[in-house]
């Protein structure tokens, strides 16, 4: 009698987490953040509501756990496992680059809904808010920290700018104007929120 392996336990809850993750992002993305349940996405993802709270204590957590878990695998793709702004000496350049690649991610529908369901719900969930700032927000706003730095050291910003207040001057606009649906979002507003925040409002 020929003995069949063992099955992989880490393998096959590997398998379950990638649906869960799949089920809850497609979830939202049709009917939305408060219409999405742990039962929907259980049934979803073809596994038991047990399963999910073996891992999570709510739909908002598997929710930040999906979105994070596909910023990193696109950027991974894309080539972009190195988190950091390009130094190519020109930060009016480095800026809008970054920000033309934010514009493109906030327009991908795959990021739109389960970013947009994290912020608003982050507002009313006080933990939530503090874990969606922490894992997803600071990391990136540390990055345009470096980089002003960077740029205070080769003489280009004033070394008595706050780099942390002044990076709000493109991207706090960028994200009212998305999460408000108060204008549209380009590449050709950002590129313009780089040079009224570098150059400012007096004429030349």
């Amino acid at each position: 009698m020929v003995s069949k392996p063992a099955p992989d336990a880490t393998r096959r809850s590997e398998r379950s987490r990638r649906a869960i993750h799949a089920a809850a992002l497609a979830l939202v993305a049709e009917a939305g953040y408060p219409k999405t349940t742990v039962e929907g996405i259980a049934a979803r993802a073809g596994v038991g509501k047990q399963t999910i709270y073996r891992w999570w204590s709510s739909k908002a957590d598997v929710l930040l756990e999906a979105f994070l878990d596909l910023a990193d695998r696109t950027a991974r793709a894309a080539g972009n496992e190195t988190a950091a702004i390009p130094d190519t000496g020109d930060l009016a350049a480095d800026l809008k680059a970054v920000l033309r690649a934010t514009v493109d991610e906030l327009l991908d529908p795959r990021f739109d809904a389960p970013a947009r369901a994290l912020a608003a719900e982050g507002v009313v969930d006080e933990q939530l808010g503090r874990v969606f700032v922490a894992r997803l927000l600071e990391p990136q706003l540390r990055l345009y920290v470096a980089r002003l730095r960077s740029a205070q050291d080769a003489g280009h910003v004033r070394r008595d700018v706050d780099p942390r207040i002044a990076l709000e001057l493109f991207v706090s606009p960028l994200a009212q104007r998305w999460l408000q649906h108060t204008g549209p979002i380009t590449h050709d507003y950002t590129d313009t929120l780089v040079d009224y925040a570098l150059y400012g409002l007096a004429p030349r």
